[in-house]
């Protein structure tokens, strides 16, 4: 996009008749500041503190000419103006917020946060439809992307990572509408996940083991339940040696390992041409000598391919997939592996799903904002038409006589896993968790679950 035409979409329209008179004032500021600074704004050359402190400049001689306002209101539309200039605008301050994990903007007078799992309204607002879309599409533009009424929805990305869908009119009928995941700064590592109750100590130790014996993973849960958290985490456990290749629609996971690549979908431009799907990419990874690959999400006919990975050598692979429990996670591989578009008997595919899956780790969130791990279930063999799986790790809402369901535990069911082989092969000791261990916890055995 042409540089006039970008500085261009960031300018304010004209002032309406009857509108608010501080508005007014944020428009025309904005504006002329625009005209005056706008090649400057879009530069890279320039360093970003001294840029700040010359629109803060700026800003500040123009509102000093301006009649009628108090010091405080002054000093709030310098700092409203820098953010809307510089940065997002209102919902600035809220991202730079580590403690908010989500922003939902409903139309300009509605902004909702996440905050530990919990939904509840800001006070945060925009000026308008005009300034949230000019926030909108200064979001959009930073990526090369554009959003308006011919192409009203988008998916977009911030400088840190964190995951933009927009959506405007006609399409949404309550004015612009904005979703931002937010990417956080620090990876929650198992140990944390441990101290916030998500899962047990003695159950990180199982799937560390299963991990370096080369287990492939599924991890299943609904939205916000924290899939890619879990697993980020589990990812500090594959060993160094390895050539590890993650694939995502946003850039999301952070790996310390130092031999790993890393791709991204791409979605069609304006023109509709040059978009690149996750299946395409996991395709392409078969040809770059991965140990292992992970995908961010599984769902589509991407599913078809990452069971062939799994099934020809590149064991220890994972991905995540949305679904309300182990169970549902294999029926909505099955139901994405027939939108590959290829007529394969149902029986032939549950075949691949029991050949190439070995595990499924499956997170719930509570009420309250807590995530638990709810089950760790091994996916077993085919009998007759039904995949079997056994539960080797279930919650249990009633542990220790807890009164609320988000302070139960996960405990081992006592049965033995039937992959320890695959162990023995990697030399990798299994936990006494999940060998030779008799179900006394209370808990009924999960034996073979069918449908």
């Amino acid at each position: 996009m042409e540089l006039r035409d970008r500085i261009a979409q960031s300018r304010p329209t004209a002032e309406q008749p009857g509108a608010d008179p501080k508005t007014e004032l944020r428009a025309r500021v904005h504006s002329a500041l625009i005209e005056e600074l706008g090649p400057q704004l879009l530069s890279t050359e320039t360093p970003a503190q001294e840029l700040r402190e010359r629109v803060r400049a700026n800003i500040r001689g123009r509102l000093a000419t301006e009649r009628g306002l108090s010091v405080a209101e002054r000093d709030e539309l310098l700092d409203d103006l820098t953010d809307d200039v510089l940065g997002n605008g209102p919902i600035e301050r809220l991202l730079a917020d580590d403690t908010i994990t989500e922003v939902m903007i409903n139309g300009p007078s509605e902004v909702w946060i996440e905050r530990a799992g919990r939904i509840s309204k800001s006070n945060v607002r925009f000026a308008d439809d005009e300034h949230l879309r000019r926030i909108i599409n200064k979001i959009v533009n930073q990526i090369g992307r554009r959003i308006d009424e011919s192409s009203p929805m988008v998916d977009a990305r911030l400088p840190d990572g964190s995951r933009v869908n927009a959506v405007l009119p006609p399409v949404s009928l309550s004015g612009p509408l904005v979703t931002i995941r937010k990417f956080g700064r620090e990876r929650l590592s198992m140990e944390d996940m441990v101290r916030l109750g998500t899962i047990t100590g003695d159950a990180v130790e199982f799937l560390q083991a299963c991990l370096k014996a080369k287990l492939n993973v599924l991890i299943s849960g609904g939205t916000g339940s924290g899939k890619t958290t879990m697993l980020n985490a589990l990812s500090a456990s594959i060993p160094n040696s390895e050539r590890i290749v993650t694939i995502e629609d946003a850039a999301e996971l952070k790996l310390d390992q130092i031999h790993v690549l890393r791709l991204e979908s791409r979605p069609a431009n304006i023109e509709g041409e040059g978009e690149i799907r996750i299946r395409e990419l996991v395709r392409n990874s078969l040809r770059m000598r991965p140990d292992r690959i992970i995908v961010g999400e599984v769902r589509g006919a991407e599913a078809l391919d990452m069971l062939q990975a799994m099934n020809t050598g590149h064991d220890g692979s994972m991905c995540t997939v949305h679904a309300n429990a182990t169970r549902d996670a294999l029926a909505r591989i099955e139901t994405m592996v027939l939108m590959a578009g290829f007529d394969l008997p149902v029986r032939a595919i549950r075949q691949q799903v029991a050949s190439a899956l070995d595990l499924i780790v499956h997170i719930d969130r509570f009420p309250d904002g807590a995530r638990r791990v709810m089950a760790i279930t091994e996916v077993l063999r085919m009998e007759g038409d039904i995949v079997t799986l056994q539960d080797l790790y279930k919650y249990d809402v009633h542990a220790g006589g807890a009164t609320h369901a988000s302070k139960g535990s996960l405990r081992p069911t006592g049965l033995r896993p039937g992959f320890l082989h695959k162990f023995e092969l990697r030399d990798v000791a299994a936990p006494a968790s999940v060998v030779g261990r008799a179900s006394g916890n209370g808990l009924a055995p999960a034996g073979s679950l069918r449908a």
